[in-house]
């Protein structure tokens, strides 16, 4: 999960003029696996009016995102990309001659921004192509990639790590002499140093981490064969047209604020109304209305199921993403409560669909925004929690974070050396009456040594980590305790979690649930056997499965899902 850290930039006393923006324009932006190079292109038409894209010059070479809004007016500069859910404010510095402002997608990030294209990076001749490997760490087999390719703009090489859902980091300090190859990734805190067969297909040399034993190992350059299945994902559950029910594109406002235009899909049965309705609620992150990863669509699965079972379904576009407007990263848990409610003010004034049978879908972090939402909208009908919270917030991330990186090849010993450094930070964030004296405060825990501890250098700025914490939405959420809002609820709830859910555990987390809905005459709080965090059919529940599992959602969960708001309030 990702937090908003405030960046302040200093404005300058005295109006500047700005030079015109039209060209090409770059900068960096600093993240805690690497910087990251970003292109600005300016052009403007005969009319005067701006158009722009951007690029990133590392992870996403070639493709430049369009830029939906661009102005540059009394020397600030400000513009939205809308299809990535980012956009900038800057401030023109005459005298650095650079835009200077702050990037914000999913968290703040300072970008700073000089006339011209980046320099080229040195070429790193005869390395070009994807290779793949594996390294194992306490009984755990981590795969291993690294995609090197040599441009006109020299060579980029980008490392990813699927069982880890680490994924185009920026490769630094590639270099090769003769038969030796060396490379660096997290800003230093992994190495590789190989020698290069003389075939040139393999890479076989020791992998160095902070605070981790070496490791042997070798990388093998993928054929083109392999290359091109690692790229075809299969998705078999994506819906796809002809459809048997009614597809509509809705917009409806969030009275609550006034920049926040919501827009979304809403799916619905065939035949005569009105109808029953699901509104879906998207987990942590700025997500669009199918809540899209790794190309999997689970929202847009579940919405096929459900109307296709006589209810219809409206799920939307997370604030800030995709056609909805607003600000996404300075959003709390309880204010993303009152777009679900809005969702529920435009469904609740349509004729075809059933008034009083209008249920919220909440997964995980949606199955806490649900019962936020339900404390002050007594008409909603139902809730169906898919892997939400149930324990006290602090405590779940620690839960998480235990078992997630066990099964990313941490020792235990390693875990129980990290877990109070965590729990330090997350107090801390907690603890302090605003975001920024959270943020602070939490500076203040992560001294020289608990760096080490973390697996960083002692002189890595501590901000890197630090603003993934802080911020408030992760205030809010760290201070949350999900049973009082459950408790409340009175109308029909079903909880949902899988057996081998690893960031939602079902065995800490559904006898929270159970126990808080005790005086609920109709609540069903179920463990699926064999599902993970996604509801998939998966082996371990490990977040490097999510990719490699063809099913979306388990057929048996829809039909646990639709069964029980069926049996409620579908009428034969």
């Amino acid at each position: 999960m990702a937090a908003p850290l405030a960046v302040v930039v200093a404005s300058p006393s005295v109006a500047q003029e700005a030079p015109d923006v039209a060209g090409t324009w770059n900068g960096k932006i600093s993240t805690n696996t690497g910087d990251v190079t970003l292109v600005l292109y300016v052009t403007r038409g005969e009319d005067g009016v701006l158009s722009a894209s951007i690029e990133n010059y590392e992870q996403n070479p070639g493709n430049k995102a369009p830029i939906t809004e661009i102005t540059a007016v009394g020397g600030k500069l400000v513009f939205k990309v809308a299809p990535i859910n980012a956009s900038y404010q800057g401030t023109w510095d005459e005298a650095d001659q650079q835009w200077k402002g702050t990037l914000t997608q999913g968290m703040d990030l300072q970008l700073n921004l000089s006339k011209g294209s980046p320099p080229p990076k040195p070429v790193v001749a005869g390395l070009d192509g994807v290779w793949v490997g594996s390294v194992e760490r306490n009984g755990a087999k981590l795969r291993q990639v690294l995609r090197i390719k040599t441009s006109e703009r020299g060579t980029v090489a980008l490392y990813d790590s699927p069982d880890q859902l680490v994924m185009a980091v920026p490769v630094t300090d590639l270099t090769r002499d003769g038969q030796s190859v060396s490379l660096s990734v997290f800003r230093g805190m992994a190495k590789f140093a190989a020698t290069l067969s003389e075939a040139g297909n393999e890479l076989t040399g020791t992998w160095t981490g902070s605070n981790q034993p070496d490791v042997t190992m070798t990388f093998a350059r993928a054929t083109e064969e392999q290359i091109a299945a690692r790229a075809q994902l299969s998705r078999p559950q994506t819906p796809k047209e002809p459809f048997p029910y009614k597809v509509e594109e809705v917009a409806f406002d969030n009275s609550a604020f006034a920049d926040v235009h919501l827009a979304g899909t809403l799916t619905l049965p065939e035949g005569k109304g009105p109808f029953p309705a699901a509104i879906m609620i998207t987990g942590s992150g700025a997500q669009d209305r199918d809540e899209t990863l790794l190309e999997h669509k689970p929202f847009a699965v579940i919405a096929d199921h459900l109307t296709r079972h006589g209810i219809a379904v409206l799920r939307f576009d997370d604030r800030g993403v995709g056609k909805s407007t607003g600000n996404y990263p300075s959003a709390t848990s309880a204010d993303l409560a009152t777009d679900a409610n809005a969702a529920f003010a435009y469904l609740a004034a349509r004729p075809d669909i059933r008034h009083d049978a209008i249920g919220f879908i909440g997964h995980s972090e949606g199955g806490m925004i649900g019962p936020i939402a339900m404390s002050t909208n007594p008409a909603v009908a139902y809730f169906v929690a898919l892997a939400g919270p149930g324990t006290n917030l602090s405590q779940l991330m620690l839960s998480q974070r235990r078992l997630l990186t066990a099964q990313m090849g941490l020792s235990e010993e390693e875990i129980d050396r990290q877990e109070p450094i965590m729990a330090a930070l997350f107090k801390a964030m907690a603890d302090a009456d605003t975001p920024e004296a959270g943020y602070d405060a939490a500076m203040a825990v992560l001294t020289p040594e608990a760096k080490t501890a973390l697996g960083m250098p002692a002189d890595m700025d501590g901000a890197l980590v630090v603003r993934q914490i802080s911020g408030p939405w992760f205030q809010y959420f760290l201070k949350y305790d999900p049973v009082p809002n459950l408790a409340r609820i009175k109308v029909p709830v079903l909880a949902l979690n899988g057996s081998l859910d690893l960031q939602v555990p079902a065995k800490e987390n559904l006898p929270v649930i159970r126990e808080a809905l005790k005086n609920n005459p109709d609540a069903t709080v179920v463990e699926l056997p064999g599902l993970n965090h996604l509801f998939q059919t998966a082996t371990t529940g490990s977040v490097g499965e999510y990719r490699d599992i063809e099913e979306t959602v388990s057929p048996a969960a829809l039909d646990v899902i639709s069964d029980w708001i069926s049996q409620r309030f579908v009428k034969p």
